[in-house]
């Protein structure tokens, strides 16, 4: 069974970075894209990120890109997503997940994705 680990959310000000850390067990990630996505309270999950298996691949959605970083170890079967010049609106849980096929590539669409962690806090004070 594949287990999928958030950890690195926390209260941060505006302007400020954090580092998230996504651990997979159950399966070696190194052949599937992996994604993030977030949601903020009263709204629908939302794509944030994701990275091909070999990391050769972004996506990212418009509103955090230039601001975010997904990147990705797969000796340690982890996934990262560096948030700088955090915003307000940056405010959800964070969740990552693993690609539901093999060597396809990264995508923005929640359906495309068949395991998910169980999430991590992010606030960013005004």
């Amino acid at each position: 069974q594949v287990q999928l680990v958030e950890s690195g959310g926390d209260l941060v000000q505006a302007g400020g970075s954090l580092r998230l850390s996504c651990a997979v067990s159950g399966r070696g990630i190194s052949s599937y894209h992996m994604g993030w996505f977030r949601q903020a309270p009263g709204k629908e999950r939302d794509f944030v990120a994701a990275i091909s298996g070999r990391g050769s691949r972004t996506v990212y959605a418009d509103s955090v890109k230039g601001r975010f970083i997904i990147s990705r170890d797969n000796a340690k079967n982890t996934v990262y997503l560096q948030m700088n010049s955090l915003k307000p609106e940056d405010t959800a849980v964070y969740y990552c997940a693993t690609g539901a096929r093999p060597y396809s590539t990264p995508d923005a669409d929640p359906a495309q994705y068949d395991s998910w962690g169980q999430g991590t806090q992010v606030t960013v004070s005004s």
